[in-house]
């Protein structure tokens, strides 16, 4: 299946107790699709995969898969930093009928660029699920080098890469280094940060992983539409995303955008330690912005 567009990486939502939202999570995938948003990211970064256990984290992706229910992709976070267990995330996500897997760098451990082959070497010659490879070394520590990448895009089951660094210098070294397979689309390269997403797209980038499509699906999407072909009324688009992009990140990716879709009154208050729920110092500049959107 081949995946592009504008694509959610949802948030899960949670009551103030840390408990899970089952109800607020089906409003919020129905907002998403209603919104034309192309797919959907179930358990990523965004959607606390590092804090939810493996029970909770399968309930989810199944959820999700069931609520969409075949009306857009979703693609389920089954990245771990021990190969075994993301092996049988994986697995289990391929079970539940997820249309593919985004499978981050593993953290914590800083394995080699051998290691980073062998990881998700195995994982793809393991579950016979179209998986997308997750670089976000401000995360993990672990940054996946363009040559590494080259060496995995030929794999059939790897179908893609979110690159989050930002660094349109590395898209550039990944589209040339990966062409073959790009031209015959078998590979895609996804941005995984909203601030430079515009750009990647016009240069010929497939998609964007988008946090700040949590709350503005519409138009993240149609800002992909208008960079896909270049049109003017994109870069009018990226002007207006400009500063919410940059606001969503003054903490630690979920705070921010659970703070924003909290004032929008989807979402409960609930966010699991270590995260804790956004300073108020920066309260009252995401809700101006929130306002001048007209999303409150």
């Amino acid at each position: 299946m081949k995946i592009s567009g504008a694509i959610t990486a949802l948030a899960t939502p949670m009551k103030t107790d840390g408990s899970l939202d089952f109800l607020s999570l089906e409003k919020l995938i129905e907002f998403q699709i209603s919104e034309g948003i192309n797919a959907l990211v179930a358990v990523g970064t965004t959607g606390e995969s590092a804090t939810v256990d493996v029970k909770e984290h399968l309930e989810i992706i199944n959820f999700f898969i069931k609520i969409s229910n075949g009306r857009v992709p979703i693609i389920a976070g089954t990245g771990a930093n021990s190969t075994k267990e993301a092996i049988e995330l994986t697995e289990e996500a391929r079970v539940l009928g997820a249309d593919a897997a985004l499978l981050v760098s593993p953290y914590y451990n800083k394995p080699t660029q051998e290691g980073l082959f062998q990881h998700f070497s195995e994982i793809a010659n393991s579950v016979d699920l179209p998986q997308i490879i997750y670089n976000v070394p401000s995360r993990t520590a672990s940054n996946i080098e363009v040559d590494t990448v080259k060496r995995l895009c030929s794999n059939k089951n790897i179908i893609g890469i979110k690159d989050a660094t930002g660094d349109l210098n590395i898209f550039e070294d990944l589209k040339k280094q990966c062409s073959l397979e790009i031209k015959s689309g078998n590979f895609a390269i996804y941005s995984g940060d909203d601030e430079t997403s515009f750009d990647l797209i016009s240069r010929g980038g497939h998609g964007t992983i988008s946090v700040t499509s949590n709350i503005l699906p519409k138009l993240v999407s149609e800002m992909y539409e208008a960079a896909k072909i270049n049109s003017e009324s994109g870069e009018d688009i990226n002007l207006k995303l400009s500063k919410i992009n940059k606001l969503l990140f003054l903490e630690s990716n979920p705070i921010p955008i659970k703070f924003a879709l909290n004032l929008m009154g989807i979402i409960d208050k609930g966010i699991r330690l270590p995260l804790t729920w956004l300073d108020e110092k920066f309260h009252q500049d995401i809700q101006n912005e929130l306002n001048n959107l007209k999303l409150i």
